[in-house]
């Protein structure tokens, strides 16, 4: 697998877990998952242009 491959993987993986749906994290709000989400689609576009 290459290297973007695994960042992509491994970002999906922190998306879903900063997501808060559990009671300790319910005080973060969207803070997490949108700055996760954010870096997910510059490393998408990334992807899909070929420079990763």
């Amino acid at each position: 697998m290459s290297l973007g491959t695994i960042l992509l993987i491994l970002l999906i993986l922190l998306l879903i877990g900063a997501f808060p749906a559990w009671p300790y994290s319910s005080a973060w709000g969207y803070g997490p998952s949108g700055i996760l989400g954010v870096v997910l689609v510059v490393v998408v576009v990334l992807l899909l242009m070929g420079r990763l």
